[in-house]
């Protein structure tokens, strides 16, 4: 679960954990294999035609990006606790919206930063639109938020439950 305030972000136990596992994936073994990747496409012959050498420079490149990212999230990241289940919308929460407060139009997702997001669920940032309207509401609270488009769309908060992985 993350939540961004000023510079920093609030990160579980097991999220931080999670973030930093990857970052020492990206930093040693994966930073291997795509170094070999790009010498054994290099042997190949002329780089300036060789579709190999360039995707592995490619992926290398995305990989580092990531790397970078990952860095410098965990460099902010302050390890707390889940959120309380007090009922009120935070980061963290799995939280269910009526559109329009009609009943039959839900939406179920997690706030949270994109850094935990999973397939299980959808993920909305608390910085999103749809994030920034819900946050600090109450289950039976109305909420705005804004459309792309410019107009203003209404949701009933439902439910709002601590993420339990």
């Amino acid at each position: 679960m993350t939540q961004t305030s000023e510079n920093v972000t609030w990160l579980t136990q097991e999220a931080y954990d999670q973030l930093k596992a990857e970052l020492e994936y990206l930093s040693g073994p994966a930073r291997i294999e795509i170094a070999k990747k790009i010498e054994a496409a290099r042997e190949e012959g002329d780089l300036r035609e060789n579709g190999g050498y360039h995707a592995a420079k490619e992926e290398q490149g995305k990989q580092e990006l990531r790397v970078r990212q990952l860095t410098q999230l965990l460099e902010q990241a302050k390890v707390g606790e889940a959120p309380a289940d007090t009922g009120v919308v935070a980061p963290g929460m799995v939280v269910t919206i009526a559109f329009d407060g009609d009943p039959d139009d839900t939406l179920t997702f997690l706030l949270a930063s994109r850094e935990y997001a999973s397939s299980d669920i959808e993920t909305y940032s608390p910085q999103s639109p749809l994030g920034s309207g819900v946050t600090g509401k109450k289950v039976g609270q109305d909420a705005e938020y804004e459309l792309p488009n410019g107009r203003t769309a209404s949701v009933r908060i439902l439910e709002a439950k601590p993420y339990q992985g």
